[in-house]
């Protein structure tokens, strides 16, 4: 791995494992995300009986186990499946797939320059997982520029590979949410007062994290569409966009409304 990890995991901790030979007693697995090995008991696969232990793990399935005790003096770990939530799963899949995809990513970076692997984490693999996480890095670098690397540190050669290789190989997932606003002006030029409250509104949105269109349904009534990260934002910017372009409008002597669309 690119990336450096401390050579034991801790109590508590949760890993990533390949089960690799299923007793009767328990699992052997592999510790994916460490050079090691460790056991989970039959007693710790779940908290109702069991029957057949492989209804429960099988050889060669990924699984999220949660570190109950480690021994460096004996080279033992043992693990817990029954003790991981549903929610800790979930978390924990999410984590790790990203972290698989920083490597692949770092080792574009690597082809991209002429460098090892091991020299361009070391060189800015490093720092940038220690200020915003590798995967993170890579997705803030596409977002917001390389700008977001080379101040802490990371030459400009390798900034820029980092964000020609984000460019290519990350497309960040956008939520969408719908509005519908009514607008009337009586003025006889009631029509470009409409569109120039939407201009004013939009010209007021900088973030270039949100993407928004408005259109025609059937006048009066306007929609709103908003894109963007997450649903917060997503909500945020319709509500403020909306709010803004019918302030625009009863300011020019119309009238006004939104609703938001399910």
């Amino acid at each position: 791995m690119a990336s450096r990890n401390q050579e034991w995991p801790e109590v508590g901790d949760l890993v990533m494992a390949t089960v690799e030979n299923v007793k009767d007693y328990g699992a052997y697995v592999k510790l994916d995300e460490y050079d090691k090995k460790g056991l989970l008991h039959i007693s710790e696969i779940s908290s109702s009986w069991i029957r057949n232990i492989r209804n429960f793990v099988r050889e060669s399935q990924k699984v999220v186990l949660k570190v109950l005790r480690v021994s460096i003096e004996k080279g033992h770990i043992d693990l817990s499946l029954r003790r991981v939530t549903k929610r800790e799963k979930i978390e924990k899949i999410k984590s790790w797939k990203r972290k698989r995809k920083a490597e692949a990513l770092l080792r574009n970076v690597a082809e991209r320059t002429s460098m090892s692997p091991e020299e361009v984490y070391e060189k800015a693999g490093a720092p940038i997982e220690n200020e915003y996480g590798l995967y993170e890095g890579f997705e803030k670098v596409l977002k917001e520029g390389v700008e977001v690397l080379t101040k802490i540190g990371v030459t400009d050669q390798l900034a820029t590979a980092f964000a020609e290789v984000a460019q290519e190989r990350i497309r960040i997932p956008m939520v969408k949410v719908k509005g519908v606003v009514e607008l009337r002006c009586a003025k006889p030029n009631g029509v470009t007062i409409i569109k120039k409250a939407f201009m004013k509104a939009k010209k007021g949105e900088k973030s270039k994290d949100v993407n928004l269109r408005f259109y025609v349904i059937a006048a009066p009534k306007y929609g709103i569409d908003v894109l963007a990260e997450n649903y917060k934002q997503a909500e945020a910017t319709l509500q403020r966009f909306a709010e803004k372009t019918v302030s625009n409008i009863v300011k020019a002597g119309g009238k006004g409304s939104f609703r938001r669309e399910k």
